[in-house]
């Protein structure tokens, strides 16, 4: 049975990866924060998260030690005052090893395409499932499903690309400086233009890739494919 009381994976990743990298991007200064404080602040929420979901549904949430992760290694690399290469190394290590993980699962029974984007949050899986079995379609599906978590991995391994040459170029002052502070709120605004919008673009073209295949494979528009809300 499908575990439909899980968050959807856009709350997940907003709350425990892009709301903490703002706090620690936006709050580090001394005349904020300082770094300290804001660091304790942006591991709070992928604690607070990650905790829940232990909690309630006594499962670790992968979303929530993520953020931690990752939280952790770029607000230690400012209070640490590091070499700044670290950040770099950081910044395409973590979508690095998510591209790696996404694509080993699609040599598993559950790629984890399933968890981002055929999940019940977004699809009718139940429905659809339904339609591919009445078809005879399922083992065609999955075949699919492995080819579209191919496809995600590719847009991880952008990202990791385009964060390693954005951390090198923007981010050059000494770790720990007001300086460096500024320039990593600088290389979060442009990592929007830069790396998240063709990496959206890159996931609506593997959703509708889904989409279409379910089309094909179990005879349902997208209207009903897709979960309304």
């Amino acid at each position: 049975m499908t575990d439909t009381s899980r968050p959807n994976p856009l709350i997940e990743l907003l709350i425990t990866l892009i709301i903490p990298s703002l706090i620690l991007m936006k709050l580090s200064g001394p005349e904020d924060l300082g770094p300290l404080r804001a660091l304790l602040l942006a591991l709070a929420f992928p604690l607070f998260w990650g905790a829940r979901d232990l909690i309630g549904r006594r499962k670790l949430n992968g979303f929530a030690a993520l953020g931690l992760v990752s939280i952790l290694l770029t607000g230690s690399i400012g209070l640490l005052e590091l070499d700044t290469r670290w950040l770099a190394v950081k910044e395409a290590a973590v979508p690095g090893l998510i591209g790696l993980v996404v694509a080993g699962s699609a040599f598993t029974a559950r790629p984890l395409v399933r968890m981002v984007l055929y999940s019940p949050a977004l699809m009718n899986v139940e429905q659809i499932q339904q339609q591919l079995d009445a078809r005879g379609n399922r083992a065609a599906f999955d075949t699919r499903l492995r080819t579209a978590t191919w496809l995600l991995s590719g847009t991880f391994f952008f990202s990791s690309v385009m964060n390693y040459f954005l951390a090198t170029w923007i981010v050059t002052s000494a770790s720990g400086t007001p300086a460096f502070n500024e320039e990593l709120g600088r290389m979060n605004l442009l990592s929007y233009p830069v790396i998240a919008l063709p990496s959206m673009v890159m996931m609506v073209a593997v959703l509708f890739y889904l989409v279409r295949s379910i089309k094909v494979l179990a005879g349902l528009a997208m209207a009903d494919a897709l979960r309304q809300h």
